[in-house]
């Protein structure tokens, strides 16, 4: 089993602070790279990896909390405050920044250690996040104008026929944009959850999901639904399969 790596940024301008850091959190399995200063660190090509930085207050080139909103709405990693010189106030300032904990040298070793284990915890969601973000507008970028118009009204639950008349467009128009948009959101069918209801001619159906990836669709004309075929995803295309209509 492959072990995740993680990373420790170390920021301190005291060089055997900077050793004595490395030396305590290597044998840990955390990897470790120490700057002296905060140009160092930024100039450095970070690793596609979960991470933390922890940072001294007091640096030759900027103060560390200055640092802290420089790089706010950066993509940086969380931060871990340490100084020889602590005060109420700029514990506050940091918290409130969204520092991990603002410890005051010397410090406990098991609570640098616990710190860390938080920082890379949170910055490993929030890199699960952003992944997440990223997918979703590059599906997003891919759709045209007209489909970025359909999507929301046909994930919001509306009949084929109430998107259509919010667009001003036909219902057959509005099916052939919600077809194109299917392959293209990563998902069989676009805005369906459950059952979701539309109209083909004059029958109702309604859609639901088959453990091979395909859909069921069922008229819901009469008092009895029937399975009018599945649509099986193939090849990044959605193919309705008839059955007994």
């Amino acid at each position: 089993m492959m072990v995740e790596q993680q990373i420790v940024f170390v920021v301190d301008d005291d060089p055997h602070m900077r050793e004595a850091l490395y030396e305590l959190l290597t044998p840990l399995g955390w990897r470790v790279r120490t700057f002296g200063s905060a140009a160092e660190y930024t100039a450095f090509a970070r690793p596609d990896l979960p991470a933390c930085l922890v940072l001294d207050v007091e640096l030759p080139d900027i103060n560390g909390l200055e640092f802290q909103e420089q790089i706010a709405d950066g993509d940086h990693p969380p931060i871990i405050f340490m100084t020889g010189h602590g005060d109420v106030s700029s514990s506050v300032r940091a918290m409130k920044g969204g520092a991990i904990d603002f410890l005051t040298k010397p410090f406990r070793k098991s609570a640098l250690i616990g710190a860390i284990h938080a920082a890379i915890g949170q910055d490993r969601v929030a890199r699960l996040e952003r992944a997440k973000l990223a997918r979703l507008q590059q599906r997003f970028s891919a759709l045209t104008p007209r489909e970025r118009e359909v999507l929301p009204l046909v994930a919001s639950g509306l009949l084929n026929k109430q998107a259509a008349a919010e667009l001003g467009i036909s219902e057959v128009t509005l099916q052939i944009h919600r077809g194109r948009i299917m392959p293209k959101n990563g998902s069989g069918v676009a805005g369906r959850s459950g059952a979701d209801c539309g109209a083909a001619g004059s029958a109702d159906y309604a859609f639901s999901t088959c453990e091979d990836g395909g859909e069921i669709m069922t008229l819901m004309r009469g008092k009895t639904p029937r399975i009018a075929g599945r649509i099986l995803p193939r090849a990044n295309h959605n193919v309705l399969e008839k059955e007994n209509i």
